[in-house]
């Protein structure tokens, strides 16, 4: 049975936690298109593309929130704080996120807050940009003859430092996907080298992953870095080590170049 969003709001409104995919918005759920459709605020962050956004009704207010590296149009108390005031408002809210809310999207961390406020909500999870973007650039996160593991990492640095379990990230046969790792690349091949993976071990960059402005950048830990400065790879990017990214050239299978190019929210 299909769930009802249009009857009437609740009082003290409710809000949807809801993943907004990697970018193409045909990776959209049923359920986040239906919300989107009936919200009356989108609060939504800086990796949704417009695509997506397009679903949002015309009647709906949309607040932007995002975050960009060293650029937060509000801080994450002051997002937590704005949900629970139109919530209170009596507002359905969508609070509308890229990837998965509760992969390195901070969904758990605003769920806390509404729940200590009674705040009523639910969670619409979304395809992951580790499992959308990898697909779309033809890298299998796992295989039979390459990768019996995948982890998922953050690659933030803070001065210029990561703390990471560098010992389990250089396992071999697994692949490791790393989030928001692109400004500190040339440090975490230099981590994985130093606690003992092989410099020759195969690495990708994706920007923009699922939509028309895609790129994909292959590699080896020694020279990556190298490879996306000379292509001018900017965020967002996600970054892939593992033997499978061996298989990009014959498993890809996106034509980004086919595709118009959006216009930037």
């Amino acid at each position: 049975m299909k769930a009802d969003v249009t009857k009437a709001h609740p009082v003290g409104g409710k809000v949807y936690l809801v993943g907004g995919g990697p970018g193409d918005p045909e990776l959209l759920t049923l359920r986040a298109v239906r919300l989107l459709e009936k919200a009356d605020v989108v609060v939504y962050d800086h990796l949704v593309s417009s695509a997506v956004l397009d679903f949002v009704s015309p009647s709906a207010e949309r607040i932007y929130a995002g975050k960009r590296r060293n650029e937060h149009t509000m801080r994450q108390e002051q997002i937590n704080a704005l949900l629970v005031k139109l919530a209170h408002e009596g507002k359905q809210v969508v609070r509308l996120k890229g990837g998965d809310p509760f992969i390195f999207g901070r969904g758990g961390e605003e769920l806390q807050t509404l729940a200590a406020q009674g705040v009523a909500f639910e969670v619409v999870p979304g395809v992951t940009a580790a499992s959308g973007v990898s697909s779309y650039a033809g890298i299998p996160l796992t295989h039979r003859d390459y990768a019996q593991s995948c982890m998922f990492v953050t690659g933030h640095l803070k001065d210029g430092t990561a703390d990471l379990d560098w010992p389990s990230l250089v396992r071999p046969r697994q692949t490791v996907v790393i989030y928001m790792g692109l400004g500190g690349l040339p440090e975490i091949c230099r981590q994985l080298i130093s606690h003992g993976a092989p410099a020759n071990l195969p690495i990708a960059v994706v920007q923009d992953g699922s939509i028309a402005t895609q790129k994909v950048v292959t590699g080896t830990l020694t020279d990556i870095s190298e490879r996306v400065t000379q292509a001018n790879l900017k965020s967002p990017c996600l970054t892939l080590i593992g033997e499978v990214v061996k298989l990009h050239e014959s498993l890809a299978w996106f034509a980004p170049q086919s595709l118009p190019v959006a216009p930037q929210v």
